[in-house]
């Protein structure tokens, strides 16, 4: 009897804070081929904006290079983090793809600090960048470890925020709300070609579904912070009324892409330059050729740690769904855990489940990855598959 070979894409997101997307998308394809040893595997790991941004991208354009830079991290502690050169192409001349995560992420804290936690060190990133010549930024926002609004970015970039008696405030959300003025005169422009901001998220910057009250809980804050940080951030909006706070997207990064926005609003040239916001997982998905790869596949495996009510406002295991959907191939979805409803995926599986436990899955996420892939592997077409 001839077996019939099943062409499958392995397109998850990394695992924050477990496993990468590449090591992730290798584990599933192990799984997958220990049972289907005769199918055609692609593997096309993905980010959406956050951690493996970099990865995705330096895979995807030929001539990338990465560029070592010390910064400071979150809680003052030097980082050695990477930005990302691409050549220049379609009229830019050379962009610098900086990565928050790796410069201001909430993984290299060994605590988290949900007042002081800042963003300085993806600002001295993107200085590198531009004193390297770039003609344009691509930052990476996701993944913050801050909720500081864009502050200390801009303070990098030169900038000096002060209060009523003229002195710097203190970083993070906890110095947001004693700004009186903000002196740009030494504030670094735009590159010629702009800064594009990769968001995974579309949240605004203030109210219920703002940074504060959406991601804060994520990075330490709780009933007593978070209205600090919420008024903290409506401050800092006054200070920009250039820039709408409504602005889906401009609660990225605990603010960074308001912060961001604004930089790009100021006017530091006879010919200002903006600041944009793209969905991350859009425009990587589109960089890597995804749409191309799925066309004719049978099958496509997604995945990320945790899929909930977020998932939906952009990350990547939407935007796969959302692109498997229209090149007309089933999409699975694995993930440490779901607790929204999995739209648009005809199979699901839990880690949390297979392995018995959120602390077992978290100990070995390949070995449990490497489960997924076999158990689907074996059953393709089940609605969820049970451990």
């Amino acid at each position: 009897m001839t077996r019939v070979t099943r062409r499958i894409v392995f397109a998850p997101d990394s695992f924050k804070g477990s496993i990468s997307a590449r090591a992730a998308a290798t584990a599933l394809s192990e799984g997958w081929r220990s049972v289907a040893p005769d199918d055609e595997l692609v593997l096309l790991p993905l980010a959406d904006g956050g951690e493996g941004t970099l990865d995705a991208i330096e895979v995807a354009v030929p001539g990338a290079r990465r560029i070592p830079v010390a910064v400071t991290g979150p809680d003052d502690r030097p980082v050695v983090a990477h930005w990302l050169l691409l050549p220049a192409a379609g009229g830019v001349g050379e962009t610098g793809v900086v990565e928050l995560a790796a410069a201001s992420g909430i993984t290299l804290l060994d605590a988290l600090r949900p007042l002081d936690a800042h963003t300085l060190g993806l600002g001295e990133a993107m200085a590198a960048a531009l004193d390297r010549g770039v003609e344009r930024l691509v930052i990476a926002l996701g993944g913050s470890a801050s909720t500081d609004g864009g502050a200390g970015v801009l303070t990098a970039l030169g900038a000096r925020l002060l209060d009523a008696a003229g002195a710097p405030v203190a970083p993070g959300a906890r110095g947001l709300a004693a700004i009186d003025r903000i002196d740009s005169d030494a504030l670094r422009p735009l590159p010629v070609g702009g800064v594009v901001l990769l968001t995974d998220v579309d949240n605004p910057l203030l109210g219920p579904r703002g940074a504060a009250a959406v991601f804060g809980p994520q990075k330490g804050l709780d009933s007593a912070t978070q209205p600090l940080a919420e008024a903290g951030l409506r401050h800092w909006a006054a200070l920009h009324p250039h820039i709408d706070p409504a602005r889906p997207g401009s609660g990225a990064a605990g603010g960074a892409a308001f912060g961001l926005l604004a930089w790009g609003a100021t006017p530091r040239t006879a010919t200002p330059r903006t600041a944009t916001i793209e969905p991350g997982a859009a425009a990587i998905a589109e960089l890597l050729g995804l749409p191309a790869v799925l066309a004719g596949a049978d099958l496509v495996v997604t995945g990320e740690g945790r899929f909930d009510g977020q998932s939906s406002g952009g990350k990547a295991p939407w935007q796969v769904a959302r692109l498997a959907a229209a090149a007309g191939t089933p999409c699975a979805l694995v993930a440490g855990a779901i607790t929204a409803e999995a739209e648009g995926f005809a199979v699901t599986a839990v880690l949390d489940e297979l392995a018995g436990s959120t602390e077992a899955a978290l100990a070995d996420p390949a070995r449990w990855l490497r489960v997924a892939g076999a158990r689907l592997a074996a059953h393709p077409r089940s609605p969820r598959l049970a451990p």
